[in-house]
């Protein structure tokens, strides 16, 4: 199965997706804008409607989509519009592309629980939308943490926000 997250920068959701048992692999990239193959450079100034995203491919008889969506909701503030944190712009924002109507129904449904319980104080933004011109992002954004560690953006974000995730999400791990 495949499931597509924006949630902000890919580094820190492909650091966290990527210790999850049963996701066989992780992929940045950029979905949801109007050019075709978009680079990183381009992404970033805001103007293509793409989004960074990740790609992920993983057994459903191991990790449903539904616990995707539980740690998606968890590693990112998708109260936030059109940024996480310091990164603020419309590649940042908080989507589910869904890739079936099943999908979709779960997401939705997802949202609709987290608002009714009012987990967070401000009301979710995250979007819900068909998968659209998705593509892979340069290889040097894969597996970034792994070969960036002394990155001062992963030591001050990607790396806090992967442990704490590990933390609570113990029993999830590979």
């Amino acid at each position: 199965m495949i499931a597509t997250f924006g949630g902000g920068c890919f580094w820190c959701t492909e650091a966290c997706f990527k210790e999850l048992m049963g996701v066989n692999s992780v992929f940045p990239g950029y979905a949801g804008g109007k050019i075709e193959n978009p680079t990183y450079k381009q992404v970033c100034e805001g103007d293509t409607g793409h989004v960074e995203v990740v790609r992920l491919e993983y057994d459903e008889s191991i990790i449903p989509f539904s616990k995707l969506l539980e740690v998606f909701f968890s590693i990112h503030n998708p109260t936030q519009l059109n940024r996480q944190g310091n990164d603020v712009g419309s590649q940042y924002r908080s989507v589910i592309f869904y890739h079936s109507e099943e999908q979709k129904q779960f997401a939705e449904v997802a949202i609709n629980s987290l608002s009714q319980n009012n987990v967070w104080d401000t009301p979710i933004v995250t979007a819900v939308e068909p998968i659209n011109n998705y593509f892979p992002a340069e290889n040097y954004h894969k597996d970034y943490l792994d070969y960036n560690p002394g990155n001062a953006y992963c030591q001050a974000i990607v790396r806090p926000k992967l442990d704490k995730f590990k933390k609570a999400f113990q029993e999830l791990l590979k």
